[in-house]
C-alpha cells in the first residue's frame, strides 16, 4: 500500500470514529430531575402548577427535563429546573440563615414569592419557595442572572400554590 493511500485510509477511519462518538456523546443539553413523591394534597398542588407555568422563563423555551413528570418543568435544557413538592431544604429552619450569618443561604422575596436561596458547592442556585403549601425548588444555573426566572416564575407560583406552611 502507498504511503498517500494508508493515510487516506487512517484519515477516513478516524473521521468515522469521530463522527460516532460525536453522535453518542453524553455532553448534550437535554436534563434530567429526580421527580419528587409528595403526599396526595401536594402532588394536586403540583399538577395547578404545572398547567400554570409559562412557555418561557427568562427567554428560554419549556423544555422539561427526563423523565417526564408534572412534578418537574424545565427551561432551556439545564439551564432552569422546577421540582414540585420536595422536602423543606435544611437550611429554612437554620436560625444563622434567618439572621443573615449564612453566606451560602439567603431568605428574601421577588414578586410577592418568598424564597430560600442557596449557593451549592458546584455554583448552581437553588431556590425553595417558602410559606406556600407546598415546597417548590428551582434550580438555575451558575452566572445566569436568577432574578428575571423569579420574576417570570411568580404568578403561576401564587395562582397554584396558596400562601401557608408546607409539612
Amino acid at each position: 500500500m502507498n504511503s498517500f493511500r494508508h493515510r487516506h485510509t487512517v484519515l477516513s477511519a478516524l473521521a468515522v470514529l469521530i463522527t460516532a462518538a460525536a453522535g453518542c456523546s453524553s455532553a448534550d443539553d437535554s436534563a434530567s430531575a429526580a421527580v419528587p413523591s409528595p403526599d396526595a394534597k401536594v402532588t394536586k398542588l403540583c399538577q395547578n402548577l404545572d398547567e400554570a407555568l409559562p412557555a418561557k422563563v427568562d427567554g428560554e423555551s419549556r423544555d422539561d427535563p427526563e423523565p417526564a413528570s408534572e412534578l418537574t418543568a424545565g427551561w432551556g435544557g439545564v439551564a432552569i429546573i422546577l421540582r414540585c413538592g420536595v422536602e423543606r431544604p435544611p437550611k429554612m429552619a437554620d436560625p444563622k440563615v434567618a439572621n443573615g450569618n449564612d453566606a451560602d443561604a439567603v431568605p428574601g422575596g421577588v414578586n410577592g414569592v418568598d424564597w430560600l436561596m442557596e449557593t451549592q458547592d458546584d455554583g448552581v442556585r437553588r431556590f425553595t419557595t417558602a410559606n406556600r403549601e407546598a415546597y417548590v425548588e428551582v434550580k438555575v444555573v451558575d452566572g445566569r442572572d436568577s432574578t428575571g426566572v423569579l420574576i417570570d416564575l411568580a404568578p403561576a407560583l401564587k395562582k397554584a400554590i396558596p400562601e401557608g406552611i408546607a409539612f
